[in-house]
């Protein structure tokens, strides 16, 4: 018995084609919206499902959007995975962390990030594990963070403090009465943001002498004589930093503070105290991931939607071509 198959016609085959992809285009909307809502405004379940039905006339079940947002962790995974490949090639990296709820546990949440790319990561740890872990055997350059005691544990051969929790610091000891050297180094350490704000107008000879007057001034402030406990704290601790104070100074790709890092994770602790945390380790790893892809889409011009629409796309990805 011989089955006659009808031909499909190439006019067809582009038919299917246009279909499938105005289909997958929807697909990629909604999951886009769905994502977009839940991670960058803190929509509950309960709030997305009343809204996707009273805005869009979509009636979805708050178990279909979590099975919906495992599906969307999956898709990420491509997306991380190329994030964290070009934060293990990065010179810089500037880090910070912040704590998160998991399964009424608290963990970690670290951030990892340059002017190019910016990784986020939740785990149990806030040791320098953490750090280790995700950069393998990568060596960056040159470290941006605060003080906490396992960033001083970075890999880089040089590390730049974050001037901005220090002038918190040295305020703080102002306000509590060290009349000596608190105001002396809020001074010498507002005259280094100046001089950076400068930078450009000055030739390096310039700027090198006014690198020189502030180890200079760093040396004057260090010897003072001193009375008071918040200005003997400051002290030892800042004698230990002579050489990681100033080097933006010598590096204009350097910040000067990590303020970058804190903005990073600004939406975590927002998030954090609306939704009182994760309930599942997907939940967290699927926020971390979702952080991460929004960050570093803002390093590349790319809004929040756009940044996890391009995300989720065939083929799509947060960088352009090089």
């Amino acid at each position: 018995m011989v089955v006659s198959v009808p031909a499909v016609r190439p006019n067809m085959l582009h038919l299917y084609h246009w279909e499938w992809n105005q289909v997958h285009r929807l697909a990629v909307q909604f999951k886009a919206r769905v994502t977009y809502l839940r991670y960058t405004h803190a929509i509950s379940y309960e709030r997305l499902s009343s809204i996707f039905g009273s805005v869009f006339g979509l009636k979805i079940s708050e178990g279909a959007i979590a099975n919906l947002l495992a599906k969307v962790k999956t898709s990420l995974d491509d997306q991380v995975s190329q994030i964290l490949q070009r934060l293990r090639r990065a010179k810089l990296i500037c880090s910070d962390e912040t704590s998160a709820g998991v399964k009424g546990q608290n963990q970690w949440e670290w951030v990892f990030q340059n002017q190019d790319v910016c990784l986020h990561v939740i785990r149990p740890s806030r040791a320098s594990g953490v750090i280790n872990e995700v950069l393998g055997e990568h060596r960056p350059d040159i470290w941006v963070s605060d003080l906490f005691s396992d960033q001083k544990n970075h890999p880089a051969p040089q590390w730049q403090v974050c001037l901005a929790h220090q002038l918190r610091d040295c305020q703080y000891a102002i306000d509590v009465g060290d009349r000596i050297f608190a105001p002396g180094m809020k001074r010498l350490l507002l005259r280094a943001f100046i001089i950076h704000r400068r930078r450009e107008k000055m030739d390096d000879t310039r700027l090198k002498r006014y690198r020189e007057n502030l180890q200079e001034r760093l040396t004057r402030i260090l010897n003072l004589e001193l009375e008071h406990k918040d200005g003997i704290r400051l002290r030892k601790c800042y004698g230990g930093l002579i050489n990681n104070l100033f080097l933006f100074l010598e590096d204009a790709t350097i910040p000067p503070t990590n303020n970058q890092s804190e903005q990073a994770i600004r939406m975590s602790v927002i998030f954090r105290r609306v939704t009182n945390g994760f309930r599942s380790e997907w939940g967290r790893d699927l926020f971390a991931a979702v952080r991460s892809v929004v960050n570093t889409g803002k390093r590349q011009g790319l809004a929040a939607y756009q940044s996890i629409q391009q995300a989720l796309s065939i083929d799509g990805s947060l960088f352009s071509p090089s």
